[in-house]
């Protein structure tokens, strides 16, 4: 939990740093983003626990990238995530998680994640921006991948591409013997391209 705290003081830190930059207000944030001026206050003083699609609609809004938020500064020659080292951004009922292992910088940001889900978990996602692409390979157990209105399951060693500026999602199967495991990359084109 006290990495959950210390990783949301950051992302307030980041979030306020880039806001002032533009010179914009909380209203203007909230009005480009989508996101309510209250839960843009949350998140600017740490609190809370913004979804990463809440994230999502903020970094890209300020033409950042996730990563950039929840990243600590790292030299762009080499960046090394250390194991145990990695922000927690979702956290499952039964303790599964997310873990945002590496990333880079607009505009072009690859971001690298490392999933566990406990049988019966399920995190779904709205479509991300367009040209969002994703590769996800099961490590561990199943996952069951569902792009728009299409389910396929995957099992240990199988690998899906498939379009992430669609509504998606990941789920273990509720009679899975273990957890599953995965590994996600995403890729979003021209992060902050053309904004002002």
């Amino acid at each position: 939990m006290v990495q959950a705290v210390a990783v949301n003081g950051l992302i307030g830190q980041r979030v306020r740093q880039h806001r002032n930059a533009r010179g914009w207000t909380l209203d203007e944030l909230s009005d480009r983003s989508g996101v309510s001026r209250r839960m843009v206050i949350n998140i600017e003083h740490g609190e809370g626990n913004p979804s990463i699609a809440t994230l999502l609609r903020i970094s890209d809004a300020l033409g950042v990238g996730l990563p950039v938020l929840v990243d600590v500064e790292r030299p762009r020659d080499l960046a090394v995530t250390r194991a145990g080292q990695a922000p927690e951004l979702w956290r499952g009922p039964s303790g599964g998680r997310a873990l945002l292992v590496g990333g880079t910088q607009p505009p072009h940001v690859v971001e690298l994640w490392d999933w566990r889900l406990h049988p019966g978990e399920a995190h779904d996602t709205e479509a991300h921006s367009a040209g969002t692409r994703e590769l996800l390979l099961v490590l561990d157990g199943e996952v069951d991948l569902r792009v728009a209105d299409r389910t396929q399951r995957l099992a240990a060693g199988d690998s899906a591409a498939f379009a992430g500026d669609v509504t998606h999602g990941y789920s273990a199967p509720t009679d899975a013997s273990g957890p599953a495991r995965f590994a996600l990359t995403v890729f979003e084109p021209n992060v902050g391209g053309g904004r002002s």
